[in-house]
Formats: C-alpha cells, structure tokens, sequence
C-alpha cells in the first residue's frame, strides 16, 4: 500500500524523562483517523533519528516492535549520522513515499482528525499549495509570554491573504502543524540549511513565487514549549538571522514594486534595528513615521546616504501605487493601533503597505 501523506518526524535527542514526549507525539500520530467527510488516506510515518547521542533510537526501535497493526499509519524508522534539522528533512523527503508532506516534532502532540481535514483542505482546492492549522499553546503564558503572545498572533492568520501578507513579520505557520503538496519541494526546492530559520526561509521562499497558505480555524496541533526547543538554542533562530532573513526577501519584494518612496512606520531602536539590513545606497526610506513628539522632527542617522526625517502621521503624504510603507511597530498592540490609522486613511494592508 503506497502512501498518500508522508510525516516527517525528525527526531535528535528526544529521550528525556524516558521519552515521555517522544511517546506521547508517536501515540497521537498511531491515533489518526478519518471522519465520514474527510476520509484518511494511507499515511507512513518517517521517524528520522538525526544521530541522536541518548536513547531517542532505542525507544524509536521499541515502538515500531510494538506498533498498532494495519488500522494505524506505517511507521518507518530511518536511523541517520547527525545531519541538522535541513539536511535530515530532506533525506526524508527523499525517502517519502507521499504526494503530500505533513511534518510534526517529537516533543508536540495532535489531534486525532488533523491529517484527514488537512488533506480534505488540499484535495478540495487545488489553488492551495500549504495546509497549516491553529495550534494549542502547550507551555506556561505566565513565563513565556513572548511565545504565547505569538501563538496569538499566528492563530490569526488563517487566509491565503492574511498570511501572505503577514509574511515579512515572522513565521505566519507553525511548521510542524502543515501538510503541503510534495512537487512544491521539487519545483521550488526544498529545505536549505544556512545561518537562518529554515520553515521561515522555505515559506518566504514559496511565498514570493506565489504558493498560496490557508490555516484551518481549528487547533488541531499541540505546539509545545520545552527548553531544549532549537529556537531558544540556536543562533539561526535568533533577531540577527531573522532580520538578515526578513532584509533578504523583502529587498526582493521592494524591487518588485519599485516604489518611488518608502516610509517606515516606527522610529524606535527595535523597529530600525529589524530593518537596518534592508537599507542600501539603492534602497532607503524617504520618512520614518513616530507619534512621539520626542522623535518628530529629528533625524534618523543610521540609515547609509544621509539622515532620514521622522514626521507624525499626519505628514505622511496621500497612500499611491507607487508609495510602499513598512509597519515595524513591535510593541503588544501598537502595529496594530498603526494598522487602523492606515486603513482609515485609505492605506490598504498588501497594497499600500506590509507588516515587517
């Protein structure tokens, strides 16, 4: 029997406290079925254990000795010399039988249905390229406000639209929560490992050549938060990878457009912090836009070819087709509040102006 979803489960030192996580994320996959209205096709499941160094492969041989029989998803168990999230993904996506890819993490759980309504999202239209779904926040808001709020933030995005648009802020789906059409991969290539996020990288990537996202309004997943989680450790998470990455594709889209003028909505140290990599002799802002009487009227220095003017809003001139604005606002609620001022005053939101 050739299977129709491939899961690619990358596993990398995933035994703590005996693999209680690892165990719980293989039930949830064991436990996938359909619905009357969304029928499940057959589904394997790539365990892909990147070299792990504790006993992440003994308990992965374990399960596949004791794994439910033909009710269950196939489980294929690929042991690998430690290769990085990028490099083992894609000995995976080699591997895979599938037309369609899910993805998932061994430290998460799902929902029973979440396979079966993804793959009746894709099957049902054809315009669509990625399926994602909301997802559960499975960590403590009190300590990690910053995740949860973005687990807000995320849950949000549901049109094709407001993810595309939303794009150049961060990550608009969370990775192992979609499934996706396999040919985008060999089309437009798949994962690339580099000193950047590589869900990020790919979903700029694929954005930018038109794929279209959706995000079913259920959470189907269960995103948790532990502390070995890569993007706590690893430097290609972090604010300088990101805002090379942001710069990088952005750049692309400004040169698209071909503005006569850019405006960057927000003057403060953190918003041109995360642009500053996008700036060239070639491609400047012409105003940067503060409500803060204390930044009206001064100039920004740090922008290459000569200071730049901060003005109120009310000085930004009339939204055109040949004007782009750049919303870097990053305090809770303030790209926001800066969102229905524009709207109000005719800029519309991934024609007149993107979230950054």
């Amino acid at each position: 029997m050739n299977a129709v979803i491939s899961v690619l489960l990358p596993v990398y030192n995933a035994a703590a406290d005996g693999g209680a996580a690892l165990r719980a994320c293989m039930a949830s996959l064991a436990a996938q079925c359909g619905t009357p209205d969304a029928p499940l096709p057959p589904v394997e499941i790539l365990a892909l254990n990147d070299g792990s160094s504790d006993a992440s492969g003994i308990i992965l041989d374990e399960l596949a000795c004791s794994w439910p029989g033909q009710n269950a998803p196939a489980l294929r168990v690929v042991h690998l010399p430690h290769g990085g999230i990028a490099p083992t993904l894609n000995r995976g996506l080699e591997l895979a039988e599938g037309t369609y890819i899910a993805r998932m993490d061994a430290d998460d759980s799902c929902h029973p249905q979440r396979l079966a309504r993804q793959y009746a999202c894709l099957n049902s239209d054809a315009s669509l390229g990625v399926c994602a779904t909301q997802v559960t926040f499975g960590g403590d808001p009190a300590t990690a406000y910053g995740f949860s709020h973005f687990v807000q933030w995320q849950n949000a995005l549901c049109t094709a639209e407001e993810i595309r648009d939303a794009r150049f802020r961060d990550t608009p789906v969370c990775h192992p929560a979609v499934l996706f059409r396999r040919e985008l991969a060999e089309r437009l290539g798949a994962y690339r490992d580099g000193d950047f996020a590589e869900d990020w990288e790919l979903w700029l990537r694929w954005l930018d050549a038109g794929v279209r996202f959706f995000k079913l309004p259920q959470a189907l997943y269960q995103w948790n938060d532990p502390p070995q989680r890569l993007t706590r450790t690893d430097s290609r998470y972090g604010d300088t990878a990101n805002d090379s990455l942001r710069a990088f594709w952005l750049r692309r889209e400004c040169r698209r457009r071909a503005p006569r003028h850019i405006y960057v909505w927000g003057a403060g140290r953190m918003a041109r912090r995360r642009l500053a990599p996008l700036w060239d002799d070639r491609l400047r802002p012409a105003a940067f836009i503060d409500i803060d009487s204390k930044k009206i009227g001064q100039r920004v220095r740090t922008v290459p070819g000569g200071p730049v003017p901060v003005i109120a809003p009310a000085a930004l001139p009339p939204a055109t087709d040949d004007s782009l604005l750049l919303n870097a606002l990053t305090a809770h609620g303030a790209a926001e509040e800066a969102a229905r001022w524009l709207e109000k005053h005719g800029w519309r939101q991934g024609r007149h102006w993107l979230l950054t």
